[in-house]
């Protein structure tokens, strides 16, 4: 065994890692890779080379020594399996899938849903396989977890599972089988527009501005004093961040949890909701003009825009005490849609494309960052929101501009006197 801890392998699939081979006396050029694994059966750990100095063809033979430890017979030629031996167990592979697949983005969600399927399998047949996943199979999956409400850690009833939800865990189902070599999926997901059940409830600016009320004036019983009442503003300060991004931009969550100085084009006012190094998805994250009421907050803030990675527990309470619909009506991306219905109203049906650009639904085709606040392009979605931000900054005082000092700092219009 080493004396000191390996680094992380190259790939690994069961117990086989790859490593690169440590260069050794006399070696000329690449010094190519090896393959280290456990030998339950001797009792100490072997490794042997790959071949090669090339990576693609290291991964194929450490994939060819992994099968073949599982009793699969494997083509010298193309290095598949061969047809006429079993397929791998379902559990395996998904194993396998969330080995190769850690450390990715989303990892905790494909992790998730594939958590139900193997707590599935568990009550049903552990030793499946995958070749005997068909369309009977997943249909019987599809009603065991539609039948599982969704409950908070401590088992209290939340809400019915969505269907959804239920074709996500589907869809990953079909991507753990097509990663596995030799196996495709004998089955399809439902498309999700077939199953989406999207909220109807849009908030409207009286709605809005009660929101920012929320955060910025603190009620209740409990507030006995401006010190308590401050300490209720500074908890609620992070929701504060997010309803003031959310409004001006329509962004996504994920998009404004993810939101750096880095992204934001001070001298163009344009905030590009795409960070560096992120490819883009069918989630297009565009760029986009900012409302001169949300310039500033972007002016002055450095490093992430959120201090924290989540509001749920902050606007939960806040939408209970608004009284506000639940079962996913009012989640966190109500802004977003109650947003853009408004200003569809207001700029009309002909308008409405900048709109559609303005949530990443159309992807424009702009060079220059520059022109992106010509009026031809979003000038109208964006004249729209910059209203409705005067309107909610009527109805909640503070929500968007700040007074100077006499010493040049910015505070917040807000009762207390709290720094932005």
């Amino acid at each position: 065994m080493p004396a000191s801890k390996r680094p992380k392998p190259l790939y690994q699939r069961g117990e086989f890692k790859l490593y690169p081979r440590a260069a050794r006396a006399g070696d000329r050029g690449p010094t190519g890779y090896e393959i280290i694994w456990y030998d339950a059966a001797k009792r100490r750990e072997r490794s042997t080379s790959a071949g090669t100095s090339d990576y693609r063809a290291a991964e194929l033979m450490l994939d060819r020594l992994f099968l073949q430890s599982r009793g699969q017979q494997i083509c010298e030629t193309c290095g598949r399996p061969l047809e006429s031996v079993v397929a791998p167990l379902l559990t395996n592979a998904i194993v396998d899938y969330l080995l190769l697949g850690e450390g990715k983005k989303g990892y905790r969600a494909t992790k998730n849903r594939l958590g139900w399927v193997t707590a599935y399998i568990a009550e049903t047949n552990a030793a499946v396989t995958c070749a005997q996943i068909d369309e009977r199979w997943v249909n019987g999956f599809r009603t065991w977890l539609a039948a599982k409400p969704v409950t908070t850690k401590a088992g209290a009833f939340v809400r019915e599972r969505s269907l959804s939800h239920v074709e996500g865990c589907v869809l990953q189902l079909v991507a753990a089988i097509n990663a596995t070599p030799g196996q495709t999926a004998q089955f399809t997901n439902e498309q999700p527009k077939a199953v989406a059940n999207s909220p109807t409830f849009r908030a409207d600016v009286p709605t809005l501005a009660k929101m920012f009320r929320w955060c910025l004036y603190p009620e209740g019983k409990w507030i006995r004093s401006d010190k308590e009442r401050d300490l209720y503003v500074g908890y609620r300060s992070s929701l504060l961040r997010f309803l003031r991004c959310a409004v001006a931009t329509w962004a996504r969550p994920e998009e404004i949890f993810d939101l750096t100085d880095r992204q934001w084009a001070s001298d163009a006012r344009v905030l590009d909701l795409n960070p560096q190094g992120r490819r883009q998805t069918k989630k297009f994250r565009t760029k986009i003009p900012v409302a001169r009421q949300f310039a500033p907050f972007l002016d002055d803030f450095t490093g992430s825009y959120m201090p924290t990675t989540t509001v749920w527990a902050a606007w939960r309470k806040m939408r209970d005490e608004l009284g506000l619909p639940d079962e996913g009506q009012a989640g966190i991306k109500l802004p977003r849609r109650s947003m853009s219905t408004l200003v569809r109203k207001r700029i009309g049906e002909a308008q409405w494309q900048q709109g559609k650009m303005m949530l990443g639904h159309v992807q424009h085709e702009i060079s220059d960052i520059y022109a992106i606040p010509d009026p031809a392009n979003l000038g109208l979605a964006l004249a729209a929101t910059e209203s409705i931000i005067d309107e909610i900054e009527k109805l909640a005082p503070g929500a968007f501009y700040r007074a100077v000092t006499a010493n040049g700092s910015a505070l917040m219009v807000v009762k207390g006197g709290l720094s932005a």
